[in-house]
């Protein structure tokens, strides 16, 4: 190694045992070296599932995360691996380099990144340096590996890499929170977020219902339950609880967050101010989540007795402020598609939602049904538009009951209703037709309607197509009953 390269390695490294934190050996490196090399240096640390940039040189300097999986840092990180990438000939960086995600600068000529390695071999962080110039790659990267080995024993004697404050958990789960794409999703996040911000052994989302509150489903392994969730949540959503969890409901709304303490030798529940505690249940903080009407409240427990300090709950009350607004927000798009996607005067789902359907049909099971209106225009005509739109409304109401579990109803046009119903035989079919038309007469009304079972590699629009023509044949036909397809 040349004369030089070995005094940047003592230069880098020489104010390393001066260095109190982990941060500020990293700042000490990244200084020094930046003295004598050409690049833009920076060490990323991990953080939870990413690699957080903790020191970097010049005005370019980006405090951001980079996920592990990603980028020329994220790999040499996970594999304990030093790389180095130059530039294409022309001066622009390569695809290769542009996929593995460095070179992305436009004067960047290469890129030297090595690990940053405890004394045990392991790696504890990443050293990059970013050349705007042509040097000595192989020299340079040599130099970099004998640095980082250095920071890496010095960050080691310091106990380590920064471990994650509970600021960042919260910011790191609020952004999982606002990424949730359902419900389900969102609870298992809010539930996860609210043990490991508060250290507790269970939380659970209660939200307003009717009849009181409910437990919300977080779905799936609900937000990484273990024995002591799952015992937890049993007791704070027991039948015996309902009343405790109402009033526990009204006052956290009216007072804000409240814990209570199961402590030995005392019995809770005796003031209104102590809300009694289930059997097992040695702590529980309880938040208020959205307003007192339509909210809920975040439970948070643990069965053994834990005395939460004043930031904890501060920041369980910001988590559960986030999870409103998400859940808030989820709700108000499931609105919008269901609104979007449904006929708003029956509700059914309306012709673009039937075209999604008839698209997942299956030959020789599926039949559709065409169903028509008889003398709805006389009704139009002669009560009005008003009293039209009430027929809808009840005879709607009376095929979707008619129905069985499973079978779809849709209105596609003024007086024009379409049912994709799955059958073992088509007799089903015709069976199916004659209960919507006796469901129909129950309420003064009568319909006629088409019926036709899709065949083998027959496509739904032609289905479609003999279901009308059946319809037809029912209406010439006198109206009131049903007519199969013939072909």
């Amino acid at each position: 190694m040349p004369p030089e390269l070995e005094r940047v390695i003592t230069a880098a490294t020489a104010r390393l045992p001066l260095a109190s934190t982990a941060l500020e050996a990293c700042q000490l490196t990244v200084a020094a070296l930046g003295r004598h090399a050409t690049a833009r240096i920076s060490v990323l640390l991990p953080l939870h599932d990413r690699l957080r940039r903790v020191a970097a040189t010049g005005s370019w300097q980006i405090f951001a995360t980079v996920p592990l999986d990603t980028g020329a840092a994220g790999r040499v990180f996970t594999s304990g691996r030093a790389r180095t990438t130059e530039a294409a000939p022309d001066g622009r960086p390569s695809p290769t380099s542009i996929a593995d995600g460095a070179l992305t600068q436009p004067d960047v000529v290469a890129q030297t990144c090595v690990p940053v390695i405890s004394p045990t071999g392991a790696p504890i962080g990443v050293l990059t340096l970013d050349w705007t110039e042509k040097v000595d790659l192989a020299a340079w990267q040599a130099t970099a590996e004998r640095v980082a080995a250095r920071l890496g024993a010095r960050i080691t004697q310091l106990g380590g890499p920064p471990v994650e404050s509970r600021d960042e958990k919260l910011l790191r789960h609020a952004a999982t929170l606002t990424a949730a794409s359902d419900e389900s999703d969102l609870v298992a996040a809010a539930t996860n977020a609210a043990r490991d911000v508060s250290g507790l052994d269970s939380a659970i989302l209660l939200l307003c219902a009717p009849g009181g509150l409910r437990p919300a489903d977080p779905g799936g392994d609900g937000g990484g339950r273990d024995d002591a969730q799952c015992r937890l949540r049993a007791r704070l959503t027991g039948e015996d609880t309902h009343a405790a969890l109402a009033r526990l409901m009204e006052r956290v709304h009216d007072c804000g967050s409240t814990y209570t303490l199961a402590q030995a030798g005392t019995t809770t529940g005796a003031d209104e101010y102590d809300p009694p505690l289930p059997d097992g249940v040695g702590t529980l903080i309880a938040v208020p989540l959205g307003p007192a009407d339509t909210g809920g409240l975040l439970l948070v427990a643990d069965e053994r007795v834990r005395r939460p300090d004043p930031t904890t709950v501060n920041l369980l009350e910001l988590l559960a402020a986030q999870a409103w607004i998400c859940l808030d927000r989820l709700r108000s798009l499931a609105g919008l598609r269901e609104r979007a996607g449904s006929d708003p005067l029956t509700g059914l789902r309306h012709y673009g939602s039937f075209g999604e359907r008839i698209t997942a049909t299956t030959p020789g099971r599926t039949a559709l049904l065409a169903i028509d209106v008889d003398d709805f225009k006389i009704v139009n005509d002669t009560y009005g538009h008003q009293a039209g739109d009430q027929v809808l409304v009840e005879l709607a109401r009376a095929l979707e009951l008619a129905l069985r579990q499973g079978d779809e109803l849709y209105r596609v046009g003024g007086d024009e209703f379409i049912a994709v119903i799955e059958v073992g035989r088509p007799e089903e079919a015709a069976g199916i037709a004659e209960r919507l038309v006796a469901a129909a007469r129950r309420i003064g009304r009568t319909i006629s309607v088409g019926v036709a079972l899709q065949h083998d590699a027959e496509s739904p629009e032609l289905t479609l197509r003999r279901a009308d023509a059946a319809l037809y044949d029912a209406k010439r036909e006198g109206r009131d009953g049903i007519r199969l397809s013939a072909a």
